[in-house]
């Protein structure tokens, strides 16, 4: 099946030649590569080739898409999400409206061991068919790769039982998913007072069962006061690799916990929130290749600091974004909207969104030899926009879907 979409206004994010980049980073993040007037084929879900629509030679084509007026990108890889949950949070959100701190709302009960106690209790053929609604609104969106975490268990069937409906989005969908398994999100009430067995049980029962099942990707660990300490963190990450489970982490979204630090000595793929990030976080980072993943969303919704994105990128560094959608303190995986916060809230331009969103979100879920650039023989997982003048728009227009279309593996969604 041979694709070809001509009368490309803008075709943003291209790389030419056989070296794939990695990373865009520092400065080098406020320009987003693109061709005007372009076209672009598409063979077996593949890029085939692109260029100058006065360069196109005719040729045997099985679709047409005429893209006149619109923009042509890589689709969004969100490389931080718990989509994968029961019920909404929605109570709390008044909660916090009415004074309380997601703090003080998890010490009651609430929050993480809210979304447990209830996924606990759900079908998991239930679970799957309402992940699998929240994955295709997200697709409609512009998402084209996702991670997804578990997380909401906390028991050993229960946590099996998320990462199992997972690897069933992954089978039964188009897009790129990873998945991590993220136990150490919260201390269940039955540990509570025994916060060493918990841990016993997530290094001795849990991870043996998901790494002989291939159920993960990743090992994740909430590493936050009156969470998991650093010495927790450092504890279950080595676990994690002995069963071939690469980290990610998240750290620093409510204090100055170590987290990056810890990150970065075990070789993260990325630490993720990063709300508080001095120069001892900004130097750890420098040191290593672990991804800063910003998680603005969350910050908007919860109403507290946001992630000091120009200090980051400032520094020389990459920066990626991503939705963190979860019911809780993020309940939208809407990249868009992501991309208006992030430039609005903390001062990045539309094309250093873009770049986050793209070639570093890829990047922080390992897939940047596939995504994240109009490149030759990537996967053909593009956004075609409504008429548009340029990237710009895309947060400039906030609360409107950029998206008149999604390609995935070269098909038409």
């Amino acid at each position: 099946m041979t694709t070809l979409i001509k009368n490309i206004k803008y075709l943003y994010q291209t790389e030419e030649g056989s070296e794939r980049k990695r990373v865009v980073a520092g400065a080098a993040m406020a320009q987003v590569p693109h061709i005007e007037n372009a076209w672009l084929r598409i063979e077996k879900g593949l890029i085939h080739s692109f260029g100058k629509m006065n360069e196109l030679i005719d040729s045997q084509y099985n679709i047409e898409i005429d893209a006149s007026n619109s923009l042509v990108l890589p689709a969004w890889c969100d490389s931080h999400t718990h989509l994968v949950f029961a019920a909404p949070r929605d109570q709390e959100f008044v909660e916090r409206i009415q004074g309380l701190s997601y703090e003080e709302i998890a010490r009651n009960g609430g929050g993480i061991l809210n979304s447990a106690a209830k996924l606990r209790q759900m079908d998991e053929s239930e679970l799957y068919e309402q992940s699998y609604a929240r994955l295709q609104q997200v697709v409609a969106q512009g998402t084209g790769a996702i991670e997804i975490k578990s997380g909401y268990g906390l028991s050993l069937e229960a946590e099996l039982k998320m990462l199992r409906v997972i690897r069933k989005l992954k089978e039964n969908t188009d897009i790129s998913i990873k998945a991590s398994f993220l136990a150490a999100h919260a201390y269940p009430i039955e540990y509570k007072e025994n916060k060493s067995a918990y841990i016993k049980l997530i290094i001795d029962e849990m991870l043996p069962r998901v790494a002989v099942e291939g159920l993960a990707d990743y090992m994740d660990v909430f590493c936050e006061e009156g969470f998991f300490s650093v010495s927790d963190t450092e504890q279950l990450l080595e676990a994690g690799w002995k069963h071939g489970l690469k980290p990610k982490i998240h750290a620093n979204q409510l204090h100055y916990s170590g987290g990056v630090q810890v990150g970065v000595k075990h070789r993260a793929i990325s630490v993720d929130h990063l709300e508080c990030v001095g120069d001892a976080e900004i130097e750890s980072l420098k040191s290593g290749t672990t991804m800063p993943t910003l998680l603005p969303a969350a910050a908007f919704f919860l109403g507290i600091q946001y992630q000091p994105a120009r200090k980051i990128i400032d520094a020389g560094l990459p920066v990626c974004l991503a939705s963190d959608y979860n019911p809780g303190s993020c309940p939208s995986g809407n990249m868009n909207l992501l991309a208006t916060i992030a430039c609005t809230q903390l001062k990045m331009t539309p094309a250093e969104a873009i770049n986050s969103m793209t070639i570093n979100g890829a990047t922080a879920i390992e897939l940047e030899q596939e995504l994240g650039t109009i490149a030759v023989g990537k996967k053909a997982n593009l956004i075609i926009t409504k008429p548009m003048n340029s990237i710009n728009s895309i947060p400039y227009d906030f609360g409107n879907n950029p998206v008149k279309q999604m390609i995935i593996n070269g098909k038409k969604i």
